[in-house]
């Protein structure tokens, strides 16, 4: 399934239905009276984060979205149905932007939340709620309220534990693909990843999920290359993967491009967590990777790994220090829930 991360949807909740005008006629009754009843409220639009979601694809092919109109009122004080809500299923993760204020209206970041989009038109009064005692006979009734149409931007941001970042070519699409289930496109020229993607990786019988960002480069976050559109992904990342190619001519450099984009686009990316690694290492000397390690660790100011996403080698360490940092951000995330709790 192709992956879409942005898409643009048109919703209208549905109109009230009609009140009714009408008045009883039986026989032998000597009064009659109004007795029309009142339109069916219209149905709502709702958002909800499900599961079995990872892109927005289905959103290109159906982009209206219309909830069902109440039906009008009839005689003998019959109120119409209430139209039917229309549920637009979106993977968790979705933000709901609404597209002519560019507001924020909601962020879906758990399994089964549900926003209400747009509320239905209330239904119509019938002639029977005007009656008063000096007007017996009203022939008059309300038409259903109309329903709210709406613009919304919907962008997707991946949640994983981790995110893989780098260069173009620094290894990330062959580290994921030798370590879950997931098949990127791998070859030896840049930007073979064009769109994010997910893969669950085993680290001693516990799973990660880890997000393959496609490359970024220098001047990402002004919307060089691929721009910063994928930058939004690792936002949901909680701990990356910095992976650097080892067989480059200047690791340091490489690091300190991907570190300033992350920096430049903040929303948070530069108080993440990060884990360094060398990668490639199995194309490199003994000499060559005490040097680049050096250099790397001096330009980053943290720890390198060493490690080889073709061989293996190295990588299970590295995945335990990702699994490490998540353990510790979930603890203390829920620590802080525990705090706050009433």
């Amino acid at each position: 399934m192709k992956f879409l991360d942005q898409a643009k949807i048109y919703i209208q909740s549905g109109h009230g239905g009609n009140g009714c005008v009408s008045f009883r006629r039986e026989a032998f009754v000597e009064f009659g009276g109004p007795n029309g009843g009142d339109g069916g409220k219209g149905g709502d639009v709702w958002a909800e984060a499900v599961d079995g979601l990872n892109t927005l694809i289905d959103f290109r092919y159906q982009q209206h979205h219309k909830a069902q109109r109440g039906i009008n009122g009839m005689g003998k004080d019959r109120t119409g149905a209430g139209g039917e809500d229309k549920i637009i299923r979106v993977p968790v993760g979705t933000e709901i932007y609404d597209m002519e204020t560019e507001e924020l209206i909601c962020d879906l970041k758990r399994l089964g939340q549900k926003v209400l989009m747009a509320e239905g038109g209330n239904g119509g009064w019938g002639n029977a709620r005007f009656k008063t005692s000096t007007n017996r006979a009203p022939r008059n009734a309300n038409p259903g309220a109309p329903g709210i149409e709406r613009t919304l931007i919907l962008r997707l941001k991946l949640i994983a534990d981790s995110g893989l970042v780098g260069l173009p070519n620094a290894g990330k699409s062959t580290f994921l693909a030798a370590n879950s289930n997931a098949r990127p496109k791998i070859a030896d020229y840049p930007f073979t990843t064009l769109h994010p993607g997910l893969g669950v990786i085993a680290v001693d019988g516990a799973e990660l999920v880890m997000a393959d960002i496609p490359g970024l480069i220098e001047g990402a976050s002004d919307g060089a290359g691929l721009g910063d559109r994928f930058l939004g992904h690792i936002e949901r990342c909680a701990v990356n993967l910095h992976l650097v190619d080892g067989t480059s001519d200047d690791v340091a450099s490489d690091y300190l491009v991907i570190r300033g984009e992350l920096d430049a686009y903040a929303n948070g990316l530069e108080e993440k967590p990060v884990i360094v690694g060398l990668n490639k290492v199995d194309a490199l000397t003994d000499e060559e990777i005490a040097e680049k390690r050096a250099a790397l660790e001096n330009a980053s100011g943290f720890p390198v790994m060493e490690l080889s996403g073709a061989t293996g080698k190295g990588v299970q360490d590295v995945l335990r220090a990702v699994r490490a940092e998540v353990v510790k951000l979930n603890e203390a995330s829920e620590d802080e829930n525990e705090k706050w709790a009433p």
